[in-house]
């Protein structure tokens, strides 16, 4: 089976996946580009940008993650993955993979009640 290439936001996992992509990529701009400049650079403002960014992102995550396992019924273990996922750099291009399985469009959506992460 293909996993999609497409996010969409029209099923609660293809939700999940674009809010979950875009918060890695913040995390990597603040870890990867932001910090040094601060640190090595004596630049702040990078930080001063990127940080609540990626906070604002990380809150978005945890929210839609809480909608979309109330409303697909996934279990503890499925959303311990996807925050363990969210705090490791790299982790939610990870598991997107994974989500992508689940994401089935938003007609089959409940067919991944029970699917194990």
């Amino acid at each position: 089976m293909a996993l999609p290439m497409t996010i969409s936001w029209t099923s609660p996992v293809g939700r999940l996946r674009a809010v979950a992509l875009a918060e890695g990529v913040s995390f990597l701009v603040l870890l990867g580009i932001a910090m040094p400049l601060r640190h090595l650079a004596g630049q702040p403002l990078a930080v001063h940008i990127a940080g609540p960014i990626h906070g604002i992102l990380f809150i978005a995550v945890c929210f839609v993650l809480s909608r979309t396992a109330g409303e697909l019924g996934w279990s503890r273990r499925q959303v311990i993955t996807v925050v363990a996922a969210a705090l490791l750099p790299f982790g939610p291009f990870v598991i997107d993979r994974r989500l992508a399985r689940l994401d089935t469009g938003p007609g089959d959506a409940m067919s991944s009640r029970g699917a194990r992460s």
